[in-house]
């Protein structure tokens, strides 16, 4: 299964990379990640540090945001691109029928809703003011100190693919960014979603949107009406010597393949990329991947013309401490 994003030549001319990290998707990928426990190589100290600082009213902007499933569109409007302000400005200007809409769609699923959402969902100025201080407020606890970091990650990133801008190759950089994008022109596939529709963008153009907290999948808006975002997991190069649970790692596999194992993790890499990550020769890092692969923690696939390793479920479950 996967979405199909098809496009014409106008949407290829307005195609672009994002140029800065956006506040409102970096909140709500975070609250994913706030109410699990995967990914404790990368997150499990950011985590621990966040949940002491939680205070119970924010539990009421999480029951919009469930980890698994459907989040409200709603949390995350096109002018987060603009920054924090202008976010929580278009947040706060939510039409009354985006907002009803996308409250049933959360109720469909099962989920608690804030004891205010009836409220909400009428556009009750007091209950859209109550969202937007939950979100700064949650901005300020869980992102504001950590946003230099993000910034930084951000920017790396988004240099590693500028020849790719520099020369408008749009098939070359949507083919490097994450194995789950794959781009057979003129339609972008998009996997690990499970689910199967088409999307057409008819002039509208793609934003695509490297994320900080976006894990292991791709990601997009479920409503095909909204301007069309395709949000993808950033790699995360975590320091062995304060990621919890891989120093055992290391007595077990060795510290170069641990490193190797948890830089794999965060995003699908080439065997340069992973060389020039982890400080190796790229024949050494080609010796350690095909001893991971054997051992069925890494896998290899083809993505275009690039040749991508990632971490298997096996081997997220060996990061993780399961």
């Amino acid at each position: 299964m996967a979405v199909r994003i098809h496009f014409t030549d106008d949407d290829l001319a307005q195609t672009r990379l994002a140029q800065a990290p956006d506040p409102m998707w970096e909140s709500l990928l975070s609250m994913h990640m706030l109410q699990t426990d995967t990914a404790s190589f990368a997150f499990g100290g950011w985590r621990q540090a966040v949940r002491r600082r939680l205070t119970a009213p924010l539990g009421d902007l999480f029951r919009l945001a469930p980890p698994a499933g459907y989040s409200a569109d709603f949390l995350t409007p096109a002018a987060g691109a603009g920054g924090l302000d202008a976010g929580v400005g278009a947040l706060l200007s939510t039409p009354r029928q985006r907002l009803a809409h996308d409250l049933v769609e959360l109720a469909r699923g099962g989920r608690r809703l804030p004891s205010w959402s009836g409220l909400l969902a009428r556009g009750d100025l007091e209950a859209v003011k109550q969202l937007g201080r939950l979100h700064r407020q949650y901005f300020a606890t869980a992102l504001a100190p950590w946003w230099s970091r993000i910034r930084g990650r951000f920017d790396a990133e988004r240099a590693a693919h500028s020849r790719y801008l520099a020369s408008g190759d749009l098939g070359g950089l949507l083919n490097t960014l994450h194995p789950g994008l794959v781009w057979r022109g003129p339609v972008l596939e998009i996997t690990g979603l499970g689910v199967d529709r088409d999307v057409h963008l008819d002039g509208r153009g793609l934003l695509v949107l490297p994320s900080y907290f976006c894990w292991r999948t791709p990601t997009l808006l479920k409503d095909p009406a909204l301007p069309c975002v395709v949000v993808y997991p950033m790699p995360h190069e975590t320091a062995l010597s304060t990621a919890p649970g891989l120093r055992s790692l290391n007595a077990l596999l060795g510290r170069t393949r641990a490193e190797i194992l948890a830089t794999v993790a965060g995003h699908g890499v080439t065997t340069s990329e992973l060389a020039h990550r982890t400080g190796i020769a790229p024949a050494t890092a080609s010796h350690h991947i095909g001893i991971l692969r054997k051992a069925g923690l890494l896998s290899t696939c083809r993505a275009g013309k690039a040749v991508l390793h990632t971490v298997t479920p096996l081997g997220l479950a060996l990061l993780d401490g399961r």
